[in-house]
C-alpha cells in the first residue's frame, strides 16, 4: 500500500486557498468600482422631476 504524500495535500490546501484569497479580492475591486456608478444613477432616479411650471413645491398653481 502506497503512503499519503501529506505534502501534496497541503500544498493543494494553500493554493486553494490563495485562489479563493484573490478571487474574493478581484471580486471586492470589481463592487468597488462599480459603487461610484451606481449610486450616481440611484441618486438621479431619487431626484423629482423639474416643475415645468416654474413654481415651488407646495405652492398652488395659479389659474
Amino acid at each position: 500500500m502506497a503512503t499519503p504524500n501529506y505534502g501534496y495535500e497541503k500544498r493543494q490546501k494553500e493554493l486553494a486557498k490563495k485562489r479563493k484569497k484573490e478571487d474574493k479580492l478581484k471580486a471586492k475591486a470589481v463592487r468597488k468600482v462599480g459603487d461610484p456608478a451606481d449610486g450616481d444613477v440611484q441618486q438621479d432616479e431619487a431626484t423629482p422631476p423639474a416643475d415645468t411650471t416654474g413654481q415651488t413645491p407646495g405652492t398652488p398653481a395659479q389659474s
